[in-house]
C-alpha cells in the first residue's frame, strides 16, 4: 500500500462545500501509543497511521464556529459552541490518512443529534466552557449524554510564540484532510479542505481528564508529549476535486 505524503496544504481539494465552519483557538495534546493498541478501536479498511513505529492520541479542545450548510451563512446560536475531541491517526486501503474520532464532546444538543444520526459520529453532549485571560486558555467539560455520564476534561494552556516551520511530527498530527467514518454499513472517508494550520508553541499548565479512559484509551497518565495551539483555520468539508489526468 502507497501511503500519501504528509502535506501542509490539501491533497483533496473539496470541489464543492457540503458545510462549512471555523474552527478557533485549538489546543492540540499528544500521546504515543503502541499500533497494536488502538488497531481494534479503528473502523474496518483501516490502520493505524505511525510515524517512527508509534501512532498518537490526540485530546483537542477548540471552538466551533459558524457552521453552515452548502455554502450558506452560519446558522445562528446552533451554529457555534465549544467542542473537545479525542481522536486517533488511521490510514485506509487507498492510502489516505485521516483522523478517527473516538468521541466528539459538544455543548449544542441538536448539531450532536444530527452528527449521530447522519454520519454515526460519536458526539456527545456536554456542559462546556472556554474562556481566555491573556496568553492563557482554559477548556472545561463535563458530559452529559450518552453515557459515561460525567467523563471530564479539564484543560489549562498558556500560548507561545508563533512556529515558522513546524517539525514533521507536528505536521503529522495536524495536518489531516479528512476522517474516517463507519456509517451506513461501511467505512467512508469524509475530505476537509482549509489553510495551512497557523501553530504556536504551547506550555500545558494543568489537565484533569477522563475522556480518553472514556473512549478507550486509559492509562494515558503522563505527561503529553507535544503541546501546540492554533488561532484557527476556516474549514469546508465536501467531495474533493480529483486531479486532471
Amino acid at each position: 500500500m502507497s501511503v500519501e505524503e504528509i502535506t501542509t496544504e490539501t491533497v483533496r481539494p473539496v470541489a464543492r462545500a457540503v458545510l462549512g465552519q471555523r474552527w478557533t483557538d485549538l489546543a492540540f495534546l499528544h500521546w504515543p501509543v503502541e499500533p497494536e493498541r488502538v488497531a481494534p478501536l479503528l473502523p474496518p479498511g483501516t490502520v493505524p497511521d505511525v510515524f517512527d513505529g508509534v501512532t498518537y492520541a490526540g485530546l483537542i479542545g477548540f471552538r466551533m464556529e459558524r457552521v453552515g450548510f452548502l455554502g450558506g451563512p452560519g446558522v445562528p446560536y446552533l451554529g457555534t459552541f465549544a467542542e473537545t475531541n479525542v481522536r486517533l491517526y488511521s490510514v485506509d486501503a487507498q492510502g489516505r490518512r485521516a483522523v478517527v474520532f473516538r468521541s466528539l464532546e459538544a455543548e449544542r444538543l441538536v448539531p450532536v443529534l444530527v452528527a449521530r444520526l447522519s454520519l454515526r459520529l460519536p458526539y456527545m453532549w456536554a456542559r462546556m466552557r472556554l474562556t481566555r485571560k491573556g496568553d492563557e486558555l482554559a477548556y472545561v467539560s463535563r458530559r452529559r449524554w450518552p453515557g459515561p455520564r460525567g467523563a471530564t476534561t479539564s484543560i489549562r494552556i498558556r500560548v507561545g510564540e508563533p512556529i515558522a516551520e513546524p517539525s514533521p511530527l507536528e505536521h503529522f498530527l495536524t495536518a489531516r484532510w479528512g476522517l474516517h467514518t463507519r456509517a451506513w454499513g461501511r467505512t467512508r472517508h469524509l475530505a476537509n479542505d482549509h489553510p495551512r494550520w497557523p501553530l504556536h508553541r504551547a506550555e500545558l499548565l494543568d489537565l484533569d481528564d477522563t475522556l480518553l479512559a472514556a473512549g478507550g484509551l486509559p492509562g494515558l497518565d503522563k505527561p503529553p508529549v507535544s503541546v501546540l495551539y492554533s488561532p484557527g483555520v476556516p474549514v469546508i468539508f465536501g467531495p474533493f476535486r480529483p486531479p486532471p489526468r
